[in-house]
C-alpha cells in the first residue's frame, strides 16, 4: 500500500514540474500600486519606451529609456519589423535582463498607436524568450495621475550575459499563412472600415482583408482612458470571435504587425490561448503578393 502511494506521489510530482518551471512570476498586467510596492525588487526591470526627451522630463524611478523605434525597424521595405536576432540579444543584454528578471514595459496612452507600441515591445521580449514580461496598466499616464513618485535620474544598467531562446512559435509568415490549416482562425485587428475595405493606409496596396479572416479590433481592448478592459469583457469578446477552443491555432494581423500584438498579448498572456501567432508582415506585405487573396465588402 505504501509503495502504491509513493508511485502516485511521484507521478503527480512529475506532472507538476513543467507547470512549475514555466509558471509566471509576475502578472501579465500590473497596476501602478503593484509597481510602486515592488520598485526595490532587484529582479525588477522597467523598460520605458517613450521618447528620450519625455523620459528625461520624468519617469518611474529605476526605469530605463529604450525608445520604441529600437524595438521595431524598417526591413525589406516593411515597417515595424523585428530587428535581427543578434540586435535583439544585444539590446536585451544591455538592459541587464536575465532569465529571472521581472520586466515591466511602460509607454503612453495618448492614442491606440501608443498603447500597441507597448504590446509590441512585450511581444518582442516574449519572442526573445523572456518569460516574465508585464505591461503597466494605464502606462505612464496613470502613474502620473495616481501621483506616484517620479525621477529624472538616467538609469544605465550593467549588461547581462543573457542568451536568447527564440520563441518562433509566436510569429508566422506569409508563406505559412498561404497554406495554413482550414481549422485555424485568422483575426484582423484593424478597425472595421479597413477590414471591410472602404479605407486603407497608403502603404497597403489593396483594400480589404485576408480571405477567411474575422474582425476583432485592437482598439476595443482598452477603455477611453487607455486602461485594459476587465478580463471578463475581453474573454467574451475573444470567445465570440476566436471561439472557446484554447488549443486552436489563431493568427492575428493588422497593417504592419504592431496592432496585432495587442490581441496576441491578451489572448496568449491574459486569457490563456495556447497557440497564437502574430503575422509580422501583415497586410503591408500580404497585399504586395498578387497570389495572396484579399476580400472586400464582406464580413
Amino acid at each position: 500500500m505504501k509503495k502504491a502511494r509513493l508511485v502516485v506521489c511521484l507521478m503527480i510530482t512529475l506532472f507538476l514540474v513543467p507547470i512549475t518551471l514555466f509558471a509566471r512570476d509576475i502578472s501579465p498586467i500590473v497596476s501602478t500600486d503593484w509597481l510602486e510596492q515592488n520598485l526595490s525588487n532587484p529582479k525588477l526591470k522597467i523598460v520605458d519606451i517613450r521618447k528620450l526627451e519625455e523620459y528625461k522630463d520624468g519617469h518611474i524611478p529605476g526605469a530605463m529609456s529604450v525608445f520604441y523605434g529600437i524595438w521595431a525597424v524598417k526591413k525589406n521595405d516593411l515597417l515595424n519589423e523585428l530587428p535581427l536576432n543578434d540586435e535583439i540579444t544585444d539590446l536585451v543584454s544591455s538592459l541587464g535582463i536575465n532569465n529571472d528578471s521581472l520586466v515591466v514595459v511602460v509607454g503612453k496612452t495618448d492614442n491606440t498607436g501608443e498603447l500597441v507600441n507597448i504590446t509590441r515591445v512585450a511581444w518582442t521580449l516574449k519572442y526573445a524568450g523572456i518569460e516574465n514580461v508585464a505591461i503597466l496598466d494605464g502606462a505612464y499616464n496613470k502613474w502620473l495621475n495616481d501621483k506616484k513618485a517620479i525621477s529624472q535620474d538616467v538609469v544605465k544598467p550593467a549588461a547581462s550575459n543573457y542568451k536568447a531562446k527564440w520563441n518562433n512559435k509566436i510569429l508566422t509568415t506569409r508563406d505559412y499563412l498561404m497554406k495554413m490549416p482550414k481549422q485555424s482562425v485568422i483575426i484582423d485587428v484593424r478597425m472595421p472600415e479597413f477590414f471591410f475595405g472602404v479605407a486603407k493606409l497608403d502603404f497597403v496596396k489593396k483594400a480589404g482583408h485576408i480571405k477567411g479572416a474575422k474582425n476583432l479590433p485592437a482598439a476595443w481592448i482598452y477603455t477611453k482612458d487607455g486602461i485594459f478592459k476587465n478580463k471578463e469583457d475581453l474573454g467574451e469578446m475573444a470567445s465570440g470571435v476566436v471561439g472557446k477552443n484554447m488549443s486552436k491555432e489563431v493568427i492575428v494581423y493588422c497593417d504592419t504587425g504592431k496592432f496585432s500584438t495587442a490581441w496576441w498579448y491578451i489572448l496568449s498572456e491574459v486569457l490563456g490561448y495556447k497557440n497564437v501567432k502574430s503575422y509580422d508582415g501583415s497586410t503591408e506585405e500580404w497585399t504586395r503578393d498578387p497570389q495572396a487573396p484579399v476580400v472586400k465588402y464582406s464580413w
